[in-house]
């Protein structure tokens, strides 16, 4: 990557504006431009190139769909566009049957289930980039963390979270970490489910007791001081309400890569005006979402279309102040899930929110409007003009000067190679450019068949109450109960006779001692464990 070249300029003399502050290039660099966004398989259609002061509808700049699992980057300043232009992608993907998991953090994309409304501006940019419009809705699933919130809960139980992400989550640091990462070895080790907090609580303190401490000698231990780091921390998290994010049921993540009946994509659609407040939660929640997947999927190599299009909304949240070895687990998780069939797109103000290793791995860039209005501005405008390949277009003066729905685009053709650098303006979403009502919201949740399955919270035997029951004093041995009483079968009945309490094998399925035996054995399948490169974990079932 480099600077881009002067601009020719006009025989007049000086360059000639194109109208959306940069300045034109030759007739025959347009056509080279135009010539480089001509596919031959299926792709989305971003909008029309900018040139000569003018939009040229014939000349459409598009991104092949077998090239969107190289991941991209939307980037740009506040009031840009690009919320419009996640919409615009997403549905285009959703009507070609690829499913796509978006974050709404404002609270404005829940239109994409509704038909767009006509308008004069919507028309004027339908006209200017040759787009035949009509008001669509689209398949949307709508979400909600730990279901604070309108949308199916998503929940996660502290297990399969992981030590990593967990650290990040409640500000820790490394050797903090480390130590975190030892609880969890122990936790896996011992087949202690952490399924909610108080699971974790439950551990911190145990290996910090008498009894606990003799555990962990052999790893190293666990300091006093660091487990009242980690215990403050996690009293302090829940006092914020973040309990509710752990626990049971647990998402499946490959609810994402659902298809309508239809054979569109079903658009996932994570609400989260309600934890906007929380916004190292949410981005660090999202990348448990991508490391799931990653676990879980099998290598698929380069498919013709993306099994799901993953967008990373406020990604710089994700990375600030992150440790080496996070920022590591995620330059890695993003390489490795792109042979999934997974593409993800990270959204953000400026490229330079993005750690150079994982910018390194984004083929598609959609560059909105940058503004300079101070030395650090200037700075970071003149580092994102150098991620770019050489053009024709005067970049510095090309990025602060176009307007809302216009941006810089470069993506990865059908070879692999990156096309001319595109100034485009953008299409039109189809659907509503906006919130739907809160009644439409609330009945399309209770209405989705993923509601009965997540929608209520569920409370089992795990780390607590293990470890509180292993140190209550034992309970006097209950009484022998007479025969007729006990559930027994009478004597010389058929084992599907029915007593007081239903047939003998009723009977034995609900008793406590069938109970134990089932959580025993599912405690010795618990511990195969098998844990991701950001330690994020499924258990063996």
């Amino acid at each position: 990557m480099s600077d881009s070249p002067a601009t020719p300029s006009t025989p007049g003399g000086g360059n000639r504006p194109n109208g959306s502050g940069a300045a034109s290039p030759a007739p025959a660099e347009a056509a080279r431009i135009a010539a480089g966004y001509a596919f031959a398989g299926p792709a989305l259609d971003l909008g029309a190139l900018l040139w000569d002061g003018r939009c040229r509808p014939e000349a459409r700049v598009r991104v092949p769909l077998s090239v969107l699992n190289r991941h991209g980057l939307v980037a740009g300043a506040t009031g840009t566009g690009k919320t419009k232009t996640l919409q615009l992608v997403a549905e285009q993907l959703a009507a070609q049957g690829v499913p796509v998991f978006l974050a709404d953090v404002k609270g404005d994309l829940s239109g994409l289930c509704a038909p767009g409304e006509p308008g004069d501006k919507v028309t004027a940019r339908a006209r200017e980039v040759g787009q035949d419009w009509e008001p669509r809705g689209f398949p949307c699933a709508f979400h909600a963390l730990g279901g604070i919130g309108t949308g199916i809960p998503v929940r996660a139980t502290v297990t399969s979270f992981g030590p990593l992400l967990l650290a990040k989550v409640l500000q820790l640091n490394r050797t903090q970490e480390q130590s975190l990462g030892l609880i969890f070895h122990y936790a896996d080790s011992k087949g202690l489910e952490l399924v909610d907090l108080k699971d974790l609580r439950a551990v911190v303190a145990f290996l910090t007791s008498d009894e606990g401490k003799a555990e962990l000698k052999t790893v190293g231990g666990l300091s006093t001081a660091t487990a009242g780091v980690i215990l403050r921390a996690l009293t302090a998290f829940e006092a914020q309400g973040m309990a509710d994010f752990f626990g049971e049921p647990e998402f499946d993540t490959a609810e994402f890569l659902r298809t309508a009946d239809d054979g569109q994509g079903l658009v996932s659609v994570l609400e989260l005006p309600g934890v906007q407040d929380k916004p190292v939660l949410f981005s660090t929640f999202l990348m448990w979402l991508l490391a799931d997947l990653h676990h879980d999927l099998p290598e698929v190599g380069d498919l013709e279309r993306p099994k799901l299009v993953f967008f990373f909304d406020e990604a710089h949240l994700l990375f600030k102040d992150a440790s080496k070895a996070f920022l590591e687990s995620i330059t890695q998780t993003v390489r490795l899930i792109r042979s999934k069939g997974i593409g993800v797109f990270f959204v953000t103000q400026s490229p330079k929110d993005v750690p150079a290793d994982v910018l390194a791995q984004l083929g598609s860039r959609v560059q909105h409007a940058l503004r300079a209005f101070t030395p650090e501005d200037e700075k970071a405008l003149k580092a994102t003009v150098r991620t770019f390949p050489r053009s024709a277009y005067d970049l510095e003066e090309t990025l602060t000067g176009i307007g809302t729905g216009e941006a810089v685009v470069t993506v990865l053709g059908e070879t692999g190679a990156p096309t001319p650098v595109a100034v485009t303006r953008l299409r039109a979403p189809q659907s509503l450019m906006g919130p739907v009502a809160r009644e439409e919201l609330e009945r399309a949740v209770r209405e989705s068949p993923l509601y009965e399955r997540y929608a209520q919270a569920v409370d089992r035997e795990s780390a607590y109450e293990r470890l509180t029951a292993s140190q209550a004093p034992a309970a006097p041995a209950e009484a022998e109960a007479p025969e007729e009483s006990s559930g027994k079968a009478p004597s010389g009945g058929a084992a599907t006779e029915k007593a007081d309490g239903g047939s003998v094998v009723e009977q034995v399925v609900g008793s406590g001692m069938f109970k134990s035996l089932l959580r025993s054995v599912g405690t010795q399948l618990g511990r195969e464990i098998t844990r991701s490169v950001f330690g994020t974990a499924r258990r063996r079932r």
